[in-house]
């Protein structure tokens, strides 16, 4: 039995990983992180996370960017792994995260899905392909009107793995609505959309002359990123300190 607590339980995902994990012998969330406790959980709910004196075995992250520091000083110090979706980190955030990996296990994935990590392998062989061959990169992105950040940690892990395989030659262009010139041959325009209740759409584009192929990805629920968190959150207990990602999930 893997014992959780979920930081950010009362959000939306916070709550689908409650609900999925009530389902799952393997798994129990034991406690709950959030501003306010609402009091619908069957664990107990900590406004902060160094308030919380429940022992567990991993941690789970579904929150909001300011509360990142926390939960990683939190983490390091109690040595409880962390499985991290939160996505809109800053660079000093990011590098936090990276150096509390050495002393901690750290599972970073800005998606959850295993069908958008499985995309990831996919988009560096259509990379290196389509790129020499001149085919130019864009990535769309569709999500509902709460998200807060955009593009989405998703669109920019998409663009990163194109990237990584073109040796990081490419620039990622956000608007092109400032400047009134031809579109350069080593950029990746990500476009980011926000509206109604859409989980999360990414297409990417790569458009050569006469053709174009597309790589799309739809979620329909958010129940298919709460699944893999939860596999992200059993094969991280117990790892020595490291930095994760979902391929280490997939490959076990």
């Amino acid at each position: 039995m893997t014992r959780v607590i979920m930081h950010g339980c009362n959000g939306k995902m916070g709550q689908t990983i409650t609900g999925l994990a009530a389902a799952d012998e393997e798994i129990e969330i034991v406690a709950g992180v959030d501003t306010c406790d609402e009091g619908k959980n069957a664990y107990p709910v900590f406004q902060k996370i160094a308030d919380c004196d429940v022992q567990a075995d991993a941690v789970i992250d579904f929150s909001a960017a300011p509360a990142v520091d926390g939960l990683i000083d939190y983490c390091v110090e109690k040595k409880i792994p962390c499985v991290l979706c939160t996505t809109g980190l800053t660079e000093e955030q990011l590098a936090k995260v990276k150096k509390a990996s050495a002393e901690v296990a750290v599972l970073k994935s800005a998606n959850m899905s295993l069908g958008i990590n499985m995309l990831l392998k996919l988009l560096k062989d259509a990379a290196a392909i389509l790129a020499p061959a001149g085919f130019d990169i864009e990535i769309v992105e569709k999500h509902h009107n709460l998200k807060l950040d955009a593009p989405s940690g998703t669109a920019i892990a998409l663009a990163d793995s194109i990237n990584e395989e073109l040796d990081n030659s490419y620039r990622y262009v956000y608007d092109r609505s400032q400047q009134r010139q031809k579109r350069t041959r080593q950029e990746i325009g990500i476009s980011a959309v926000r509206g109604g209740t859409i989980v999360g759409d990414h297409d990417v584009i790569f458009a050569g002359a006469d053709e174009v192929v597309t790589f799309s990805h739809r979620a329909y629920s958010k129940a298919v990123f709460g699944k893999g968190a939860i596999q992200a959150a059993k094969f991280l207990a117990g790892k020595p300190a490291g930095m994760y990602d979902m391929s280490d999930v997939i490959n076990g």
